[in-house]
């Protein structure tokens, strides 16, 4: 797995009562199973870049992995935050926290018995929302280009651009 970390953030003060905004998206190629995630977070003025590829994955997990990596890199910088809202066109994603104390007394089991589907990103991600304040916007995918900044067009655009690139290197010309 490879992970980049674009732009540093200096002089946060007071995180503790600031909103912190994370815009994520991920993206896959079902047939190469090769995937992309990108995360935009704002903390202040600042803006940080996140993106990585991965390959033998699934669409899911890159949408997952996105959300995780961003509130990984906020939390490391300081224990307490204010709250985390967090941009994602994913349902999925976006209703994690609405299931999440079901999935944890079900133990992350289904009804037959087996582990859920990427249950290993699941409890990260219910083990992040369990310890911070983080909330979840649902956004429609795929907006069209407009005069209004659109952060979560731009992840959209970088994950997808990071598979396209990771697929050109395995296709012959």
């Amino acid at each position: 797995m490879i992970f980049l970390y674009l732009g540093m953030v200096k002089n946060i003060k007071n995180l503790e009562t600031q909103i912190i905004e994370i815009y994520t998206d991920g993206s896959c190629n079902s047939k190469y199973k090769i995937g992309g995630w990108a995360a935009i977070i704002f903390i202040g003025n600042e803006k940080v870049l996140l993106h990585g590829v991965q390959e033998n994955t699934t669409h899911n997990r890159m949408e997952l992995i996105a959300v995780i990596e961003a509130v990984n890199y906020v939390l490391k910088m300081q224990s307490k935050i204010g709250l985390i809202r967090i941009f994602t066109d994913s349902q999925y994603v976006a209703g994690i926290p609405l299931r999440a104390k079901k999935l944890i007394s079900k133990n992350f089991i289904t009804k037959k018995g087996k582990d859920i589907q990427n249950v290993d990103l699941i409890k990260t991600l219910t083990s992040l929302i369990q310890q911070s304040n983080i909330e979840f916007v649902k956004v429609m995918a795929h907006q069209k280009l407009s005069d209004t900044i659109n952060y979560n067009r731009e992840v959209d655009k970088l994950a997808r651009k990071l598979v396209r690139k990771e697929v050109d290197k395995i296709i012959p010309d």
